[in-house]
């Protein structure tokens, strides 16, 4: 099956975005690999290499991020090139799926939680997968709502923890199969 028309957005790493690619394939979606020089990927298909001036239009202030997400950055300038990554999946991914654990403040753990926070902050169509859970969930008026999402946008991006659970390999397959096949 081909879907000429939709293409999918990711870091290639390990867990996630990797189990998200292989999914994009199977169905014939087109990929991108968005990477800084000298990151290490698990998923190299189309991998795109972001110059230093591109990874810096998706520049924010680590201040910025930590008062979004609550929390603090120990090594911020090794976590920078992350978020800048990232920035660039989202801005160009018009929907926003991941994988991960919804946290009791609403944000995400983890750097997946930056691109949770980039898709609300873009107004994209956001959905997590919580491994705690096991369970969808969209963000809707301001909250997390139960859901059973289906990939509608024509770009869309998909990222999440490296820690993929069985249950959460297995959302993304059906993720892929409920909207393509």
């Amino acid at each position: 099956m081909t879907q000429v028309k939709k293409h999918f957005f990711s870091g290639g790493l390990k867990g996630a975005e990797a189990a998200f690619g292989e999914q994009a394939e199977k169905y014939g979606i087109s990929e991108t690999t968005y990477a800084f020089e000298g990151q290490t990927l698990t998923r190299e298909v189309n991998v795109e290499i972001l110059s230093e001036e591109t990874l810096k239009k998706g520049d924010v202030s680590m201040e910025i991020v930590s008062a979004r997400m609550g929390r603090r950055y120990a090594q911020a300038d090794k976590i920078r090139k992350v978020f800048q990554v990232i920035f660039h999946m989202v801005n160009k991914g018009c929907q926003v799926l991941a994988i991960g654990w919804i946290q009791d403040d609403n944000t995400v753990k983890g750097g997946t939680g930056w691109a949770v926070e980039l898709g609300k902050f873009f107004n994209r169509p956001v959905s997590v997968f919580d491994q705690d859970k096991n369970q969808w969930y969209t963000w809707k008026e301001n909250r997390w709502a139960l859901d059973t999402p289906v990939i509608t946008q024509d770009t869309f991006c998909g990222t999440g923890t490296r820690n993929l659970s069985d249950e959460g390999k297995a959302a993304i397959d059906e993720l892929f199969k409920r909207s393509f096949a």
